[in-house]
């Protein structure tokens, strides 16, 4: 079974609340599931922005059914593909592909410092294009307008690859320290380098942080010297390394809240 037939078969099988919250270029539904645990915080997990990349949608179905089963605080919100019409580019003949259907890099389409990237281009191909204009695209616009809906405390995007993590974007210091709480609770559950990345621009991650002040992560999966895209073969390893982080990152959010409003409570009894 490939990619976009699985994605859609535990669709089907979801008994749980899901949705879609959109379309892409040539009209596929994007699908979203939701686990609730309790009603704070809300996370939006995203995957897939990125074609070539789609070993991190296989991730996300995995820790669906991780998160409700052990999930204790929270409500998620996880979006296992942005990119269905990339994905089965790549899957039909074109492996290295990132673009949509229409040759615009997803991750560089959203409004934060757009078109000012270091590797940028204005030209439509497999990678990098800005699109004509930010949100030009109607993929951007449904995680977009689904993440103004949601309102989420905090946003993660999977990527590969590297065992990176980032979580900076122009933040003030008082919200970089914020924000770096969660990115080295990301990185003690994972094994994975907290990394900056000053020359980009124009993501998913680093409109969160800009324009809604929420912090935001970008986590890189899969080593360095796998090839893109990383085989299948690789996503046991992968997913032992991040099975737990939305339980990490939900009980890290939680806690910190908690902490903050002056509680002696932990996440393992949350207060809805």
């Amino acid at each position: 079974m490939d990619l976009i037939c699985e994605i859609e078969s535990f669709y089907k099988k979801f008994n749980g609340k899901k949705g879609f919250i959109g379309k892409t270029v040539n009209g596929k539904n994007l699908p979203f599931f939701v686990v609730e645990k309790s009603c704070f915080p809300k996370v939006i997990c995203q995957y897939s922005i990125h074609a070539r990349e789609y070993i991190t949608s296989f991730l996300a179905l995995k820790q669906i059914k991780y998160f409700a089963r052990y999930g204790k605080v929270g409500t998620v919100y996880f979006i296992p593909a942005v990119n269905l019409d990339g994905i089965e580019i790549c899957l039909n003949g074109n492996p290295l592909y990132k673009a949509n259907a229409r040759g615009v890099d997803l991750n560089v389409n959203f409004d934060a410092k757009w078109g000012t990237g270091e590797q940028n281009k204005m030209v439509k191909g497999d990678s990098d294009y800005i699109g004509e204009s930010p949100f030009s695209e109607p993929e951007t616009k449904a995680l977009r307008d689904f993440t103004l809906c949601v309102k989420p405390d905090i946003t993660v995007s999977y990527h590969s690859k590297g065992e990176e993590i980032y979580y900076e974007f122009g933040q003030s210091q008082l919200e970089k320290r914020r924000d770096y709480i969660y990115a080295k609770a990301v990185a003690k559950e994972t094994g994975y380098l907290i990394r900056s990345t000053p020359n980009s621009a124009g993501g998913y991650k680093d409109w969160c942080i800009e324009k809604l002040k929420i912090p935001a992560l970008t986590i890189e999966v899969g080593s360095d010297l796998l090839a893109h895209p990383i085989k299948e073969c690789s996503l046991p390893e992968i997913y032992k390394k991040n099975k737990r982080v939305i339980n990490v990152i939900t009980e890290t959010f939680y806690d910190r809240k908690i902490y903050e409003l002056g509680y002696k409570t932990s996440a393992k009894s949350p207060k809805t």
